[in-house]
């Protein structure tokens, strides 16, 4: 039986697998998800991307509920985004940087649990950030980190102003998911 895709999500935890902190085994993620009565549960690499089927039964406030989840059950304190089919969609297909930025690995969509949030990079958008460059959606932010995000300054920047409030991943995470969503 084919699941509807429109059922399908997609949250991003931050911080996850990065380093040596807020280390999580996916198997117990994906565990996670499916204790709280989410389905077709499957992790993409090892960062805390989790894609699953919501039931129509269950609570539309997924981001919380999976954080909660997380922290009472593996002990980690980490900031979950969830993204719809189209949130990932549009964030693909708005993405003003496709001339500027050629190396997917390092062109990032920034993702807030809150959309306002987004609004605090503004004053960013005023600076120069060559070869960098900052773009601004509804919902995401676009970074171009054009010698990678561990000498990005404009990273830093962005960090500086959200705190843990966003999380990020590339353009080729953001197309891998996608074909999983329509999956």
């Amino acid at each position: 039986m084919a699941r509807p895709t429109a059922n399908r999500r997609v949250a991003l935890l931050r911080g996850v697998n990065v380093g040596t902190a807020k280390r999580v085994a996916m198997a117990d993620l994906r565990k996670v998800f499916e204790d709280l009565g989410y389905a077709d549960v499957r992790t993409l690499l090892n960062s805390g991307n989790v894609i699953f089927t919501v039931r129509k039964a269950a609570s539309r406030n997924h981001g919380a509920r999976v954080q909660k989840a997380i922290a009472d059950r593996l002990g980690i304190q980490s900031r979950v985004v969830v993204l719809t089919k189209r949130d990932v969609a549009d964030a693909v297909a708005a993405n003003p940087l496709t001339s500027l930025a050629d190396n997917p690995s390092r062109l990032l969509v920034l993702t807030c649990a809150d959309s306002s949030a987004i609004a605090q990079l503004e004053p960013l958008l005023k600076e120069r950030w060559h070869p960098e460059a900052l773009a601004l959606g509804t919902r995401v932010a676009y970074l171009w980190c054009a010698r990678g995000i561990g000498v990005s300054r404009l990273w830093t920047m962005v960090n500086r102003a959200l705190g843990d409030g966003g999380t990020a991943r590339n353009m080729t995470t953001m197309n891998k998911l996608l074909a999983l969503l329509d999956e």
